[in-house]
């Protein structure tokens, strides 16, 4: 909540165990999700990105930090215990892949008049709704960060108005969010049985697909990478071409299936859930999309 009031960059990491309390710490789970996408105090802009393999972990973590410092906010990485404990072998890192974001900075001549007495405008309201930044120290940026609701300045200020602006101004900044690799897709164009997952859950899912394949089958497989903002339009696409739909998800209330519903996609979903601190094997999404099929 602070990092969201202050437009403070972080990177937060949550491997999912068996909850709640203590639980199960050497268990895996999928419980974190609802918490990861709606765990603070009041309304701040969040992206939760969740990686499906060892590889996939080292290229998303790269993707969290540009993303932090690009919209400056906070980015949960929300893995498994599967995925953190697990061994698995990988391609040779493409480190030519790696690009760095740091945002938009302030450059020095925008700061030029701030050395003269003026205050730099920290949280300055802008097209779009992301203000420049400066790194600690750099001439003329100094500035006022306070967890409270601030003016441009960041100065306390609990003014109806300037409420109103800031809210908006934190909670649009997402507006321009890339969606291109929210979700991926593989299988039939216009599958029997669509299997929406995310994480770790993708090699059951997967195998569970190149056997049913075998048997004649037509299936699909939608694995959600981007949880928030959440893809709504992307995944509504690939569930319009499907006829069954079943979610499968490590926790106990269905909260991948609920948030579906929530954000607005449309349809009817099954659920296959498992929360015994057991990651799935494909023998399990196997029996259950044969039963729907």
């Amino acid at each position: 909540g602070l990092a969201g009031m202050t437009e403070t960059q972080a990177v937060i990491i949550d491997t999912q165990r068996g909850g709640p309390s203590t639980g199960l710490p050497t268990k895996h789970e999928q419980s974190d999700l609802l918490a990861a996408l709606f765990g603070t105090h009041g309304e701040i802009p969040r992206i939760v990105l969740a990686p499906a393999t060892a590889e996939e972990c080292f290229y998303v973590m790269i993707d969290a930090f540009n993303l932090a410092e690009h919209y400056q906010c906070p980015v949960i990485v929300l893995t498994d215990l599967a995925l953190s404990l697990a061994k698995q072998t990988v391609e040779p890192f493409d480190f030519d892949k790696i690009k760095i974001n740091r945002g938009k900075l302030a450059a020095e001549e925008q700061l030029v008049h701030t050395q003269s007495g003026n205050s730099f405008k920290r949280y300055e309201y802008t097209e779009d709704s992301i203000s420049p930044r400066v790194f600690p120290g750099q001439k003329g940026g100094v500035h006022h960060v306070d967890g409270v609701e601030h003016n441009e300045f960041g100065r306390p200020f609990e003014g109806s108005d300037n409420r109103i602006r800031m809210m908006d101004k934190r909670m649009t900044k997402l507006n321009q969010f890339d969606f291109s690799n929210a979700i991926t897709y593989s299988g039939a164009e216009y599958p029997d049985l669509l299997i929406v997952g995310f994480g770790s859950t993708i090699g059951a899912i997967d195998e569970t697909m190149a056997r049913l394949a075998l048997e004649g089958h037509k299936i699909g497989h939608a694995h959600i990478r981007v949880l928030a903002p959440f893809p709504t339009l992307q995944l509504q696409h690939y569930i319009n071409l499907s006829n069954k739909v079943v979610v499968i998800e490590n926790n106990a209330t269905a909260q991948l299936n609920n948030l579906m519903k929530f954000f607005g996609v449309q349809g009817t979903f099954e659920s296959q859930l498992k929360y015994n601190g057991e990651p799935y094997l494909s023998k399990e999404v196997y029996s259950c999309c044969k039963e729907l099929l």
